[in-house]
């Protein structure tokens, strides 16, 4: 990965700011999107080699700028060899106590900004015959889970799109990664949203005791570099993965009795 370039969105924090790292230390040229350029600039600043380090602003709710920020994620290194989908959003509330709003900001920054993106980026993925999509979802994109109605959904529709994107440009060399960690140590519990569409504003100990940032960027780094088609990341919470294809109702009484939020 040297010599390639690599784009990832949400690089402002958690699993995006260690990914910016790592791939820093390879040695890789990066493109680094979010809403917020000051902390870009900071996490570029903590990382090594910054001469190969571009920023690209970007709100992934903008869904009629993305084509143009395409355009100048190009024009840092003249290329984009692999795009990496990491921006997002997770939520902690209720079905009956979330507001419609709620729902509709879920969808457009985990789904359709994210799919926006990847329709502007594909074309030129096409004209070279060569491309890699990789896209930060969940294992609440494979079940779901009390609290994260909304999230479960748009991490699921992530998953129909990019397996349908694999299927049509297999013939175009593209490739697609779908990386599905558990729960990791980041700021996406205190941020996620409630029903009021405010931000929880406070971590949970599941996410305290998740994987490592640093030890789950390294496994997605490796994940990627085999190009893999699903990886699925965590401690107990990856097993849910396998167990739904075994017994969906005993998932489903497990994820209940574990109640976690």
């Amino acid at each position: 990965m040297r010599d390639k370039v690599i784009w990832i969105t949400g690089a402002s924090s958690g699993i995006g700011e260690e990914l910016a790292k790592q791939y820093a230390k390879r040695g890789s040229k990066l493109i680094l999107s979010a809403r917020r350029k000051e902390e870009l600039e900071r996490v570029r600043s903590s990382c090594l080699h910054q001469d190969n380090i571009k920023i690209v602003p970007l709100d992934l709710t903008d869904f009629s700028g993305l084509p143009h920020k395409v355009e100048e994620a190009k024009e840092c290194f003249g290329t984009i060899d692999l795009l990496i989908n990491n921006g997002g959003v997770s939520q902690r509330s209720l079905i009956v106590d979330s507001i419609f709003d709620v729902y509709k900001q879920l969808m457009d920054v985990n789904y359709l900004g994210t799919i926006a993106l990847t329709k502007a980026l594909l074309p030129y993925f096409i004209d070279r015959q060569k491309g890699h999509f990789a896209v930060v979802t969940s294992v609440m994109g494979k079940y779901g889970s009390p609290f994260r109605s909304g999230y479960a959904g748009a991490k699921h529709a992530l998953h129909g799109f990019f397996d349908v994107l694999r299927m049509e440009h297999q013939k175009d060399n593209i490739s697609v990664s779908l990386l599905c960690p558990g729960f990791v140590q980041t700021n996406v519990t205190i941020n996620a949203l409630t029903g009021d569409g405010s931000s929880l504003g406070h971590d949970d100990p599941a996410t305290k005791n998740g994987l490592a940032v640093d030890a789950f960027c390294r496994k997605a780094i490796k994940a990627l570099d085999k190009k893999a088609w699903e990886t699925y990341f965590g401690r107990k919470e990856k097993l849910g993965v396998y167990l739904k294809r075994i017994s969906q109702k005993l998932l489903h009484w497990i994820v209940i009795r574990s109640n976690v939020r």
